[in-house]
């Protein structure tokens, strides 16, 4: 089960702002997988079944589902086929610089980004918009 980010990743970074509580460097992991999640790209598995249907359902932000039920970690086996083959070509290459420059605007680094519904839909735009690139 490749792992695809980990949010002990980033909040060790040396980059990573010391004022900053760990769960930050997961803002931008949790957004990735709050858009797998509504695109119906998550496995089923009744261990985090509420947790998806709290996404679903904007009850539960990403990055809360991921820190509660993945420990902050996104790995490949969490998605469906179509999901992992996304996930391993654009969130590797192209997702952070992407999420960056939608909703990092004026900021000194991705970690201060709001974890809020409204980041999301603008991530979630071109993440989509990624993804009906891939699909022609």
């Amino acid at each position: 089960m490749p792992k695809l980010d980990d949010c002990s990743w980033h909040d060790s970074a040396d980059n990573f702002p010391t004022d900053l509580p760990q769960e930050n460097g997961a803002t931008h992991i949790g957004m990735f997988v709050a858009w797998a999640i509504r695109q119906g790209f998550w496995t089923d598995d009744p261990y985090c079944a509420e947790g998806v249907e709290k996404v679903r359902q904007r009850k539960m932000t990403g990055r809360d589902f991921l820190m509660e039920f993945s420990d902050g970690k996104f790995v490949s086996d969490d998605l469906t086929a179509e999901g992992r083959r996304f996930a391993e070509s654009y969130y590797k290459k192209d997702y952070f610089n992407d999420y960056f420059g939608t909703v990092g605007d004026g900021l000194p680094t991705g970690y201060e980004v709001e974890d809020s519904w409204e980041n999301y839909d603008r991530v979630a735009e071109v993440i989509g918009r990624r993804w009906a690139a891939i699909r022609k």
